[in-house]
């Protein structure tokens, strides 16, 4: 009698931390460095078929990252499989079959459905006969009767499967292997976020980008959230500088191939609201963000505040204009919220953020600017009731640790606060969605999901 002994498999465990991976290859310690993730995966999978060739049989692969534990078995010829059953993020969705289900009709009524012949192929043999006790019941209730198409059960099937993971681990796994992978619950999020900032709403929508205090990073919110709207939800979305007092939006975006400012469209506002004007009329006024899909007015910081004032009225042209070629207005304000530009800005938003960065007088700024709003009218009021403030990590010294207690100081005030870690990108010269981090931009798409969630 033979006993057949199973050798475990050579074995190689890595603990991830951001583009650093700790491996320990049977008891010995190396490490790897990526700029990546993706390129971070593709140097441990080598590492480990390398591993694999060497020793002419199949390696197990413990991997420990951020979205939990992973256990893959790679073989010498550089195939990849599941070694055991993945940790599901969530519940998988199951398909949904949509049905209504048939309601008995009365015997007379029955029997006259099948004296026709038409009226007796709706009625499915599938199903029992009423019975005398079902009759009497739907007679008695004195309950509209439904229609046979009320009554047949649809043919056609509402799927709402869950997309397999294609992200970190699991996309991997998912790719090589042809497995349906749950996506993880990052992921999920994710695509809850993108869904969210997609979508095109029946009218257009304006959100002002506000704090009193200088310096608190308006401008580059208001970049990075039109980026994000116009990269996901597609044109039409407009970034509008408006402000008295030497507004940088211009100078930290895409210049199109003229100088044009609010200014230049003013006298134009007439002719752009009549029935010949057409959108590509615009393209002499405003700047388009090829990389970042969005447009951009611009104001003219190299003026006098006292020569680009503008009146309510001056603004509430320039605004029909922006809502009738726009679906998406993002307002990068001012400071002053005295202007007639700046009020007449509020009267029209659609949904408030507040940018601040996580020191406390930018925060106390913007709180004390909800506080006012919330006194000024019944519009206003709302509006800072139903605001999302975001907290910039905005040096890097600071902590994220930082930006969460400021967050977490506006519940009550506002609906949503979202932070943001620091980027060295976003500090000064040009704002350009590609170039933040990962986990930079993973943080915005956030902050525009609940800005979309507003609207």
């Amino acid at each position: 009698m033979s006993i057949t002994t199973t050798v475990p498999l050579p074995e190689v465990r890595a603990v991830v931390t951001d583009m650093t991976v700790e491996l320990n290859v049977l008891g010995n310690p190396e490490t790897l460095t990526a700029s990546t993730s993706a390129e971070l995966r593709t140097k441990i999978m080598s590492r480990v078929v390398k591993l694999a060739s060497g020793l002419g049989t199949d390696v197990r692969l413990e991997v420990h990252d951020h979205t939990g534990r992973w256990r893959l078995v790679a073989s010498p010829d550089g195939h990849l499989r599941e070694d055991e059953p993945l940790p599901p993020a969530e519940e998988e969705t199951a398909p949904v079959s949509q049905k209504i289900q048939p309601t008995s009709l009365p015997a007379e009524q029955l029997s006259a459905h099948l004296s026709d012949p038409a009226a007796a192929a709706a009625v499915s043999p599938l199903h029992d006969a009423p019975t005398a006790e079902a009759s009497e019941t739907a007679e008695d209730s004195g309950e509209e009767l439904p229609t046979r198409k009320a009554a047949r059960a649809s043919f056609i099937i509402d799927e709402r499967r869950e997309p397999a993971a294609t992200n970190g681990w699991r996309g991997l796994l998912a790719r090589t292997t042809g497995l349906q992978v749950p996506a993880s619950v990052l992921e999920r999020e994710r695509r809850r976020h993108v869904q969210a900032v997609s979508q095109h709403w029946p009218g257009p929508r304006k959100i002002s980008v506000v704090n009193g205090k200088g310096g608190v990073g308006k401008t580059l919110t208001t970049a990075m959230l039109t980026a994000v709207f116009a990269r996901h939800g597609g044109a039409g979305v407009l970034a509008w500088d408006n402000n008295d007092t030497r507004g940088t939006l211009g100078w930290r975006t895409e210049k199109g191939p003229h100088d044009a400012t609010v200014q230049d469209l003013l006298p134009d506002t007439v002719r752009l609201l009549s029935p010949s004007a057409q959108i590509s009329d615009l393209a002499r006024f405003v700047h388009h963000q090829t990389s970042d899909k969005y447009d951009v007015l611009r104001s003219n910081p190299e003026l006098l505040a006292t020569k680009q004032r503008i009146t309510q009225d001056d603004f509430d042209a320039l605004h029909e204009v922006a809502a009738k070629y726009f679906r998406l207005v993002f307002f990068d304000s001012g400071n002053d919220e005295s202007a007639p530009r700046w009020l007449r800005m509020i009267d029209h938003t659609d949904q408030l953020v507040v940018a601040t960065t996580a020191l406390g007088e930018s925060a106390e700024s913007g709180a004390l600017l909800l506080e006012a709003l919330s006194e000024r009218d019944e519009h206003s009021a709302a509006l800072a009731r139903n605001a999302v403030v975001v907290v910039l990590q905005s040096e890097h010294n600071s902590t994220l640790a930082d930006a969460k207690r400021v967050a977490d100081g506006f519940t009550g005030l506002a609906r949503m606060a979202v932070t943001i870690p620091f980027d060295r990108a976003l500090h000064g010269g040009a704002l350009r969605y590609d170039a933040v981090r990962p986990a930079t931009r993973a943080a915005w798409l956030r902050a525009g999901a609940a800005v979309a969630d507003g609207l």
